[in-house]
């Protein structure tokens, strides 16, 4: 059965996204100064789709996730501290530290993978499901992934293999238009990357990704069915980044008209007006919820700072299994 959309639930998902947009906020200026290395790619703008789609999975469920995994992971329940710990290189991460801004996989909340392989994270999706359909476990795994990785052979071949066996798996597409640089028209000859899963003999939905209670809604749908054992199902999630698509990246294949154009729909301040109009916040509420997350990011952030760094001496530990 799908969860219940109370009131409670909208304003904990409201709650999440500006968790989601203050951390990535400062994430990226950790970066800028230079206290991260590698890179970072940001996930401001799409918050309602991580938040969304994970409200709508059970805590025991599976996730796999992509090159943008923050939000994912927070969404899905883990740490803020451990998220930091991890990006920052530091011991207490959730992968000690050796796995970055785009491997974060918080095991103990269900997120198996974070990929930087476009599409990578797709057939770990299946192993994951057929897994569940195995051992006869209700569990389900939502896989995250971007326009980009539609156009490649995990894709195709993993929902055709997720169809035929009636995988447990909800396939979500975040369309957030460009891959890397690329525009979907340029690759693309479809309006809806969901069309395709009528090759396969699944549902296909297109929704808003900037209406939280719209991916909710979806994927709350999608999970029953896969948890029923009617196989999978392929949701693709309109919305944007606002940033580039790393932290950095001079953004000269878009203009900022149509940045602004979509900030004009940004997700939190959508679910906010809402909110205001059904009387769940008023706007004294808004400031205190602001600012107590405020404090939690910082302190957050401090606790990763101040945890330790890899010793030269654990360098070649976690490397083979006995």
């Amino acid at each position: 059965m799908s969860k219940k959309l109370d009131k409670e639930t909208m304003l904990k998902m409201y709650y999440k996204m500006i968790e989601i947009r203050f951390f990535e906020l400062t994430a990226t200026g950790l970066f800028k100064k230079g206290q991260i290395k590698g890179s970072i790619h940001p996930y401001i703008g799409q918050e309602a789709v991580g938040v969304g789609a994970c409200f709508a999975l059970n805590p025991g469920d599976y996730m796999t996730t992509t090159h943008r995994p923050h939000g994912h992971n927070l969404a899905k329940g883990a740490g803020m501290r451990r998220i930091f710990a991890e990006i920052l290189g530091k011991v207490t991460g959730y992968n000690r530290g050796r796995g970055g801004s785009m491997h974060v996989a918080a095991l103990e909340t269900g997120t198996l993978i974070a990929s930087a392989v476009v599409g990578g994270n797709i057939p770990i999706a299946l192993g994951a499901a057929l897994t569940s359909k195995m051992k006869k476990t209700s569990q389900v795994t939502l896989c995250f992934f971007g326009e980009g990785a539609s156009n490649t052979g995990n894709f195709h071949e993993s929902l055709n293999l997720a169809a035929i066996w009636h995988l447990p798996v909800v396939f979500m597409c975040e369309n957030n238009i460009y891959a890397v640089s690329t525009p979907i028209y340029y690759s693309a000859l479809i309006e809806n990357i969901s069309i395709r899963a009528k090759g396969y003999g699944i549902p296909g939905i297109t929704v808003d990704g900037n209406d939280v209670i719209a991916v909710y809604k979806t994927n709350s749908e999608a999970v029953d069915r896969a948890r029923r054992g009617d196989g999978p199902t392929l949701i693709e999630a309109k919305t944007y980044r606002w940033e580039g698509h790393y932290v950095g990246e001079p953004r000269v294949y878009r203009t900022r008209e149509e940045e602004k154009g979509w900030k004009k729909r940004d997700p939190i301040k959508r679910l906010e007006k809402k909110l205001l109009e059904i009387q769940i916040l008023n706007k004294e509420n808004i400031v205190q919820i602001k600012e107590e997350i405020r404090k939690k990011v910082t302190e957050a952030l401090q606790w990763a700072l101040n945890s330790p760094l890899p010793s030269a001496e654990d360098a070649t530990r976690f490397i083979y299994t006995d």
